[in-house]
């Protein structure tokens, strides 16, 4: 069984104060909190804003040793898909500090549905192994398209870790799994929001949502799958509305240690 790294996706949002954060919690010490109690966070603002590397550093300071990020990859990478070679190693450079203190964790590189399986969008994932050298990547699709053998088989090759998600059970998004590719295990909560997931009057509202008890046993047996075929399983949750990823991720804690 590998080691399993529990934590949510992101981790400073204003209506976690008093929810998860102490009320009128200084936005500076967030992480210090945070860090208390999980032992890894997923750094979704790199979607959009590619950091300095004294971002990081800073960051990497407020955690205790064992402490890992997952870094968002930048969306120039997965959604428009024009990032430029000196973007790329910008952005390499930025995560130093976290490959410094040994606190880097994978890469995600998340691609919106329309990314649908197809030959030419291969070899962009090859591209992107290519640029990003021997990093730790992690691949979520969002398109059904995608679940088969051959591109099992294309990800083992390529390195490319595959990214399970539990969401909502609609046509073309991918179902509940227990894959890995690599010897790393990664799985993302995003909630079951059926009715908000398309077109969300505000984007907030497409992860509102509370995961109960049963729901989380479900992922017992491929949480195990993962865990025993890989190194080290990060597991996330995206349902950041009202802290609700934190209490899903602490019961899900108390699932694990049962």
């Amino acid at each position: 069984m590998s080691e399993i790294l529990l934590g949510t996706s992101g981790y400073s949002y204003p209506d976690w104060n008093g929810t998860f954060y102490p009320e009128a919690h200084d936005k500076k010490k967030q992480l210090d909190f945070y860090g208390s109690n999980f032992n890894t966070v997923e750094i979704n603002f790199t979607y959009y804003k590619i950091p300095d590397p004294h971002i990081f550093n800073n960051m990497a300071a407020r955690v205790p040793d064992g402490f890992i990020f997952s870094i968002k990859a930048h969306k120039s990478m997965t959604h428009t898909r024009d990032c430029s070679r000196q973007d790329y190693r910008s952005y390499i450079n930025a995560l130093s500090p976290l490959i410094d203190s040994v606190k880097l964790g994978p890469l995600l590189l998340q691609f919106p549905w329309h990314f649908k399986f197809s030959k030419s969008n291969m070899e962009y994932l090859s591209r992107i192994r290519e640029y990003f050298g021997e990093l730790d990547l992690c691949i979520e699709f969002r398109h059904n398209s995608w679940i088969r053998d051959e591109v099992f088989d294309f990800l083992k090759k390529q390195k490319l870790g595959f990214a399970n998600v539990d969401q909502p059970r609609l046509r073309t998004l991918l179902p509940p799994t227990g894959i890995n590719t690599t010897s790393t295990g990664y799985i993302r909560f995003h909630g079951r929001n059926s009715k908000d997931w398309w077109k969300p009057a505000e984007a907030y509202m497409r992860y509102n949502y509370m995961y109960e008890q049963n729901e989380l046993l479900e992922w017992l047996p491929r949480i195990e799958k993962v865990a025993s075929n890989t190194k080290r399983t990060f597991i996330y949750f995206n349902n950041h509305y009202k802290a609700k990823a934190v209490r899903s991720a602490h019961l899900l804690q108390g699932l694990l240690k049962t």
